[in-house]
């Protein structure tokens, strides 16, 4: 008798798991934006491919890629399974002014940039997400809604911009139909060859929370953003004196 392929036996990761992974690859990535850029051993040709160079820091920078996507699967699932939609939004929100210094510091080592950092786009795909569901029945309201919330993301230039607000809005959107998500959803952004690895470990999603459930965890992992870059800014300025 043919065996049947079942999917859910690759389904392994739980949220909690998949949290730790974007938080590695994102930590990898901005190690590799803020200090392997300037680092000659990084910058040396290891191999090529297609006339490409590949570097150490190309390798690094590409792995880095995978940390959005996953970061902004994860906040879809929170936005699907939170007890306050309310509370979550001001914790993004929250956390995005926190964050705004350290990224500063770290991309201009000033208090002020021309950006703002990835928080407050999840914050706005968070706005996209509740305005979308509030507004499903009333097409017109959702369309001016949404409009404001893309508009708001050009003028903030905030990291990935509009493009990362829609990729967020998609996510949810397609939630029940993973193969146009998958497939569509590296299409988005930037270099869709490798973002569509990060689909890899959202396909293996179990739909189970995980490990990180009590407060302290959940405001630990958020923090971990702003404190790591600027602990990157310190050691940059220390290498690098700027």
């Amino acid at each position: 008798m043919e065996k049947r392929f079942d999917a859910n036996r690759f389904r392994v990761l739980s949220g909690s798991a998949i949290k730790m992974i974007a938080l590695a690859v994102m930590i990898l990535d901005h190690i590799g934006a803020s200090l392997l850029i300037k680092a000659p051993f990084a910058n040396q040709t290891l191999f090529c491919v297609f006339s490409h160079n590949i570097t150490l820091y190309w390798i690094v920078r590409a792995v880095g890629r995978l940390a959005f996507p996953m970061y902004c699967f994860l906040l879809t699932e929170g936005f699907r399974y939170t007890r306050s939609r309310e509370k979550y939004g001001v914790n993004l929100l929250l956390f995005a002014l926190i964050s705004e210094i350290p990224w500063n510091l770290e991309h201009s080592g000033r208090f002020f940039y021309k950006t703002q950092n990835v928080f407050f786009t999840l914050f706005l795909g968070f706005l996209a997400m509740y305005f979308y569901e509030k507004y499903r029945n009333d097409q017109r309201k959702m369309f001016f809604s949404l409009l404001a919330i893309f508009v708001v993301s050009i003028v903030l230039r905030s990291d990935y911009g509009s493009k990362g607000v829609g990729f967020i809005l998609f996510l949810h959107m397609m939630k029940d139909h993973r193969a146009v998500r998958d497939i569509v959803g590296s299409c988005f952004l930037s270099n869709p060859g490798i973002v569509i690895f990060s689909f890899v470990p959202i396909e293996m999603y179990n739909s189970k929370r995980g490990f990180i459930r009590t407060k302290a965890a959940k405001y630990l992992f958020y923090a971990a953003y702003p404190v790591h870059i600027l602990i990157l800014y310190f050691i940059r300025n220390a290498v690098y004196g700027y």
